[in-house]
């Protein structure tokens, strides 16, 4: 439990910042190949539905343009929401900065575990089923996190930028140093990027094994072991804010008082 504690502390040193790196790529590419088994495309791939707007409006198919709007829009204001809650959470000096989005990615993949088949027939303005809007939204809302504990170094739902480092690296490691270069002149590979990046490729397919082969023969439900991990992450550290913030619990205690009444504001003292 300690070190769980830890690992989505705001408060972080490189080894638990490359040990949630690890545990969200696995994570991502569980999600990432069941989507496309139940929504038959990557709702992790940006790149593929900014190309498909562009696409779309050569080919004047606004079914398809509506479609790649919408899942870009939806991974927009995943980032942003983990942007508002980190933000916010640092002005208030809590240590779940980064569990709390971890959180909600928690909450949101648990409904979808329950009832993902009734999601499938929701529809939206954007021509795709709510689906692949609630997907798109967790891929923002973790790949955010990912960058703002590393700093951007770390990328947890899409490869590319991990392929590139580590091609880079192991250019780097082929690299010939000629006879006499002096040590300062000479190229040398980062083995600890090497390991980084190759790491989460490693992390990220086996998760994708994990998700298709669970939600081939498992179905929707097969998501909440990934919700529980996300849970495991996060709740350590929530806990730790709760017993410790005097803010946090005032800020739930009025919020819950909120939902008893019904949404009605609390009456002025007189």
């Amino acid at each position: 439990m300690r070190r769980l504690l830890h690992i989505a502390d705001r408060h972080r040193t490189a080894s638990t910042t490359h040990l949630l790196g690890l545990l969200l790529a696995f994570n991502a590419g569980a999600i990432n190949a069941g989507g496309l088994l139940v929504v038959h495309m990557y709702t992790s791939h940006m790149s593929g539905f900014a190309s498909q707007v562009a696409d779309s409006l050569v080919l004047g198919n606004v079914r398809l343009l509506l479609g790649a709007l919408g899942a870009l829009l939806a991974f927009t204001a995943g980032a942003a929401s983990t942007a508002l809650i980190v933000n916010w959470a640092r002005l208030h000096r809590l240590r779940s900065a980064y569990a709390l989005p971890l959180l909600l990615e928690a909450l949101l993949l648990l409904p979808f575990g329950l009832m993902g088949a009734i999601t499938l027939t929701w529809d939206t303005p954007f021509a795709v089923p709510l689906t692949v809007l609630l997907l798109s939204f967790i891929m923002g809302l973790q790949n955010a996190v990912g960058t703002k504990v590393s700093a951007g170094r770390l990328r947890t739902t899409h490869m590319t930028g991990n392929l590139t480092d580590l091609g880079i690296e192991l250019g780097k490691l082929l690299y010939w140093n000629r006879n006499g270069t002096p040590p300062q002149a000479q190229v040398r590979s980062n083995r600890a990027r090497m390991a980084m990046h190759g790491g989460l490729l490693g992390m990220f397919i086996a998760g994708g094994l994990f998700g298709a082969a669970g939600f081939k023969y498992v179905g929707f439900l097969w998501v909440v072991p990934l919700a529980a991990l996300l849970l495991a992450l996060s709740l350590p550290t929530v806990r730790h804010d709760l017993r410790r913030s005097l803010y946090l619990r005032g800020q739930l205690g009025a919020l819950w008082g909120r939902v008893r009444r019904g949404g009605k504001p609390v009456p002025p003292s007189v």
